[in-house]
């Protein structure tokens, strides 16, 4: 069943607690950030409501970004996830994975959050495994400061495409 996406009027007559309800799942298990961007209400389009998130997300400290960071869950492994999460990790056909490819990027995600303390993320929209291993490969060799930079513009990807989703444009 297509849900009808919400018009930037819609959002704009929301209440701060309808909103927060309505856009807690943005940022993974985050509904903090939602209510951080409410503070920018009213929205003149969906743009501007983008726009509203990654200030909210930009305005973390680092312990908020490495907290933003750790709710995202591994790629291709199993356990606890949201709704949007398994949706996204099963279009990019991330479930249904041959046992070797599964393993090989199994392997790296563990390799990953070892040296860097967060799972690796990618915006795996229109991606399929060999693209999602292949990022991974590449970005294991980036330096800490360079990787949660990337994890997080990452993040704001995600959100991004997750707005699009629920807000016409």
């Amino acid at each position: 069943m297509a849900v009808t996406p919400l018009t930037i009027d819609d959002v704009n007559r929301m209440d701060r607690d309808g909103f927060v309800t309505a856009f807690a799942h943005v940022y993974e298990s985050t509904p903090a950030l939602a209510a951080a961007a409410w503070r920018h209400h009213p929205f003149a389009d969906r743009a501007e409501l983008v726009s509203a998130f990654r200030t909210a997300a930009d305005e973390l400290d680092e312990r908020g970004v490495l907290t933003l960071l750790r709710a995202h869950p591994q790629l291709a492994a199993a356990g606890p996830m949201t709704t949007d999460s398994r949706a996204e990790q099963r279009a990019a056909g991330l479930t249904d994975l041959d046992d070797e490819t599964r393993a090989r990027i199994v392997s790296a995600n563990a390799r990953y959050v070892e040296q860097f303390g967060f799972p690796f993320i990618l915006a795996v929209r229109g991606l399929g495994p060999a693209d999602i291993a292949a990022s991974l490969d590449e970005r294991i060799g980036h330096d800490a400061n360079e990787e949660r930079a990337t994890a997080l513009a990452q993040v704001q990807r995600i959100a991004e495409l997750r707005i699009d989703q629920l807000v016409a444009p």
